[in-house]
C-alpha cells in the first residue's frame, strides 16, 4: 500500500522507516529542507537505536523516499499519517496544535484538487475533540476525505521495536473503509497477535492522554514514597520492589529517582488537565495536578540534596553531573531532568561539567552556559560531589575505584538508583540515594 507519513520527527521517522520495512511504499514529508536532504542520504538527524539500518535498507530498496511538498504527498497516496509536534503552548498547559492545524488545511487543498476518498490519519498526540473538529474542518474543503486517530505509544530508546511490535493498535474511525484500510495497513502485526482495537476518535485520542498520565502518576507516587522513607529511614527500594509483587500494581514505573521529562509525559498530563478545565471538569483530574508538582519538586530535591553533600554551599565547588538526555537510549533533552538539574546548580555559584554518551551535543546547544566533556573521568575531575542523574548502562559499568583517583571528595549521589551501593562505598565513596537509609553518612557538618 502506497502511505504518506507528514512530519520527520522522532514519531514521524520512525513510523515512516517502519512502514517502508513492513513492504508499504511510504513518502515521508517534512518543511525542512537539509532535514530532507540528510534523511535521503541515509543520514538520521536523532539518536535512537536501530534506526539508523531501517532507514538505510528501505530507501535503498526504493519503499521509502523523502519529500517536502504536500502536493507531492496528495498525489502519492491516499493514506496519509500526520506527525507533526503538539508541544505546550508558550503561555498556558495546553496543547499547541498549529502544526497540525497548519498541515490539515494545507493538504485538505491537495486533496480537493485529487478528487477522491482519502484518509487522514491523526498519530500526533492531541486534546480529546481535535478529531472532529479537524474532521469538519476537512470537510468543507476536501468532503470526500475523512479523519482517523490512531495514537502512538512509543518509548524514545525503544521506538523501533515498539512500532513494530507493539503492544496494542488502537484505531479511532467513523467508517467501515476506514476501519479496514488501518487494518491492512497494520496487517502482520494483527496476524501477529497484537490487539487491535476499533473506537471512535474521541476515545482514541483520550487513549494516549490517559496512558501517560496514568504512568506519571506511578512516578510521582513512588517519589512521593521516596520522600517518607527519607523522613521515616525506610527503604523505597524493597518498598517498591514489594509493592510491584501485586499484579494488579506491577514493578514498571515504580521506579523512584529524579522523576520523568521528555517531550511526552509532562505536556501530556498539563494538557489533559487543561481541556478537562475547558470542558468544566478540572475537578476531576485535579491529582494530576499534583504528580507535576512532586515530579518537578524531584528537581529541587535534587539540587537540595547535592548542595549538602558539596559540603552546604555550591561556592567554588565542582560538581560532575553523569547524564544530559531525560532517559538513557536517548539523545533528547527535551524538558530533561539532568539538565534542569545541573543548571539550577550552576545558576548557585557551582562549576559544573557534564556528560553523557549521546546527547552532549544537543545539551550544549540548549544550555551553552554548562561545561560538557567527552569522558567521565574529565567530567569528574576535582568534583566536589558526582551526580547520577541519566541512567545509562555505560555509568553502571564505571570503576568506582578508578573514579575517586580523580576526585577532590568521593561523594556521590545517584538520583536513578541504577548503581550499586555496596561496590561504591567498598571503595570509599559517601553514597546516597533518595528513600535509602545512608548508613556511610558521617555526623552532620563532618562533611
Amino acid at each position: 500500500m502506497r502511505l504518506t507519513v507528514i512530519g520527520t520527527g522522532y514519531v514521524g521517522l520512525v513510523h515512516a522507516a517502519c512502514m517502508a520495512d513492513m513492504g508499504h511504499e511510504v513518502l515521508g514529508v517534512d518543511r525542512d529542507a537539509d532535514r530532507i536532504a540528510a534523511l535521503s542520504r541515509g543520514t538520521v538527524p536523532f539518536y535512537e537505536p536501530g534506526l539508523h539500518g531501517l532507514l538505510n535498507r528501505n530507501l535503498k530498496s526504493g519503499r521509502l523516499r523523502f519529500a517536502r511538498s504536500l502536493a507531492d504527498a496528495a498525489r502519492f497516496a491516499r493514506t496519509h499519517f500526520v506527525c507533526v509536534g503538539t508541544p505546550q503552548q508558550a503561555d498556558s498547559h495546553a496543547a499547541d496544535l498549529r502544526f497540525v492545524d497548519g498541515v490539515m488545511d494545507e493538504l485538505a487543498a491537495h486533496l480537493r484538487d485529487q478528487q477522491g476518498w482519502a484518509l487522514v490519519v491523526g498519530k500526533s498526540t492531541v486534546p480529546v475533540g481535535t478529531a472532529t473538529r479537524l474532521a469538519d474542518r476537512l470537510g468543507r474543503v476536501a468532503p470526500l476525505a475523512e479523519i482517523a486517530w490512531n495514537p502512538e505509544f512509543l518509548r524514545e530508546g525503544f521506538a523501533v521495536h515498539d512500532t513494530l511490535r507493539p503492544e496494542r493498535l488502537v484505531a479511532g474511525v467513523v467508517s467501515p473503509r476506514a476501519d479496514a484500510t488501518l487494518r491492512d495497513i497494520y496487517a502482520p502485526m494483527v496476524h501477529a497477535g497484537t490487539p487491535f482495537i476499533s473506537t471512535d476518535p474521541a476515545t482514541a485520542e483520550l487513549v494516549k492522554l490517559a496512558s501517560n498520565s496514568f504512568l506519571a502518576t506511578k512516578i510521582s507516587f513512588i517519589n512521593a514514597m521516596a520522600e517518607l522513607c527519607d523522613a521515616m529511614g525506610a527503604d523505597v527500594v524493597t518498598l517498591a520492589e514489594a509493592v510491584g509483587q501485586d499484579p494488579r500494581i506491577g514493578h514498571p514505573f515504580l521506579q523512584p529517582g529524579l522523576g520523568f521529562g521528555g517531550s511526552c509525559l509532562p505536556k501530556d498530563i498539563r494538557a489533559l488537565v487543561a481541556r478537562a478545565e475547558e470542558l468544566g471538569l478540572g475537578t476531576s483530574v485535579g491529582f494530576l495536578r499534583e504528580v507535576d508538582e512532586i515530579n518537578m519538586r524531584q528537581r529541587l530535591r535534587t539540587i537540595t540534596l547535592a548542595e549538602q553533600l558539596a559540603g552546604g554551599s555550591f561556592a567554588d565547588r565542582n560538581v560532575a553531573v553523569l547524564g544530559a538526555a531525560f532517559k538513557p537510549g536517548s539523545d533528547d533533552v527535551r524538558d530533561s531532568p539532568a539538565l534542569a538539574v545541573a543548571d539550577g546548580i550552576r545558576c548557585q555559584g557551582a562549576r559544573v561539567r557534564v556528560h553523557d554518551p549521546e546527547a552532549a551535543d544537543r545539551g550544549r546547544a540548549v544550555l551553552p552556559a554548562l561545561q560538557f566533556t567527552l569522558d567521565v573521568p574529565k567530567t569528574c575531575e576535582e568534583a566536589d560531589v558526582v551526580l547520577h542523574l541519566t541512567a545509562w548502562p555505560e555509568y553502571g559499568a564505571i570503576d568506582p575505584a578508578e573514579l575517586a583517583a580523580v576526585v577532590r571528595r568521593p561523594v556521590i549521589l545517584d538520583a536513578r538508583h541504577t548503581l550499586d551501593a555496596a561496590r561504591w562505598r567498598s571503595s570509599g565513596w559517601r553514597f546516597r540515594a533518595f528513600g535509602r537509609p545512608s548508613p556511610d553518612d558521617p555526623p552532620d557538618g563532618a562533611w
